[in-house]
């Protein structure tokens, strides 16, 4: 599995984008949100958080790494369910985040519900300027819907939070204050938008 250096010093795993320039003022805030990719039914005797990706998942992570690389997201933070699905993701977008991430795989990720995803969101340490999470529906979609307060992908987002979709938020607030209208949707991304590769 893709662990980055950063991390792997650390040994951050609980059972771990957008960087200041040295010499710069402290970036907006921001927040990534990134569906775990397409998940796979074959087995009906697996339990909902052993479930792999199916192919579609494997092939949408890639884009969305090629993505994350190409678009220089460099997240500092990055929280991923423990779910086999969610992993996974993070296994095959990871390389395109590069080395320095800290990467905490959490089962308080594992939910669906937006709330507890606030919760863990508001212990992120003050000053840190960018987090990813690699979670589920719907709470990802819920989250987004609660905390932005416009942008102009929302109704699209409203509409539908496709998996494998990536989801940017800029916040107007630290994140113990992240909450109704505190961010803005600067874009969302979908596999089906990025060019199919080999």
């Amino acid at each position: 599995m893709w662990i980055p250096r950063a991390s792997l010093a650390r040994s951050l795993e609980r059972s771990p984008g957008h960087r200041p320039t040295p010499g710069t003022e402290t970036p907006i805030p921001r927040l990534y949100l990134l569906r775990h990719g397409k998940s796979s039914w074959d087995d009906p005797a697996l339990a909902d958080h052993d479930r792999p990706l199916a192919p579609r998942g494997r092939r949408a992570a890639k884009l969305i790494r090629n993505h994350l690389r190409e678009a220089g997201i460099r997240p500092e933070l990055v929280l991923c369910s423990t779910a086999t699905r969610a992993r996974e993701t993070l296994e095959r977008v990871g390389p395109g985040l590069g080395d320095d991430a800290e990467v905490r795989i959490d089962a308080a990720l594992y939910t669906f519900s937006a709330t507890d995803l606030l919760k863990e969101l508001r212990t992120v340490r003050a000053g840190r300027a960018s987090a990813l999470v690699i979670g589920h529906n719907p709470a990802l979609q819920e989250l987004a819907l609660h905390v932005a307060r416009g942008g102009t992908h929302l109704e699209a987002l409203a509409r539908k939070y496709p998996t494998a979709a990536l989801a940017t938020l800029e916040l107007s607030c630290e994140w113990a204050e992240l909450g109704p209208r505190t961010a803005s949707l600067v874009s969302l991304v979908r596999p089906k938008d990025l060019p199919k590769t080999d």
